[in-house]
């Protein structure tokens, strides 16, 4: 079952039981679906990392709204903010706890041979190879980071 055969899904759960934010936000996240895909029409299709990039962007949206919200002292949009995200990251792969994180690196940084801030470039586009989706972008950044001496 695709994920958005399964967003499909759950939204006739949704609707059928009167969940409305949880229908409004598997509505949003179905219509990014169906963008990635007219989108990618030409080249074959939606693939499982474009899903997971949508999917992404809708939770680090929720995250940056609900930082915002706070910010301002909107606790309840705020709120509303975060629920969204809650939902959103039922259907994003389990995110690595970041000592998981930090021995993924510290591998990858290994492997590599990198050992200078320098050489940031070189080890994050293979850390992001191997952690998108599975951890906050901007911690992995930091992290990387702090191990070549940045």
């Amino acid at each position: 079952m695709t994920l958005a055969e399964k967003i499909s899904l759950d939204m006739a759960v949704a609707m059928k039981s009167g969940q409305k934010l949880r229908l409004e936000t598997l509505r949003t996240i179905r219509a990014g679906l169906l963008e990635k895909q007219v989108e990618k029409r030409p080249s074959g299709g939606v693939k499982e990392e474009d899903e997971l990039a949508v999917l992404t962007q809708a939770a680090k949206k929720r995250k940056e709204a609900a930082t915002i919200f706070r910010a301002n002292n909107r606790p309840e949009l705020a709120s509303q903010e975060e629920q969204e995200l809650l939902i959103i990251q039922e259907y994003l792969p389990k995110q690595l706890s970041e000592s998981d994180v930090l021995d993924k690196i510290k591998q990858i940084i290994t492997q590599s041979g990198a050992s200078t801030p320098a050489e940031f470039g070189k080890v994050m586009p293979l850390v992001m190879k191997e952690l998108k989706g599975k951890a906050d972008g901007k911690m992995i950044q930091e992290t990387v980071k702090r191990l070549l001496g940045a």
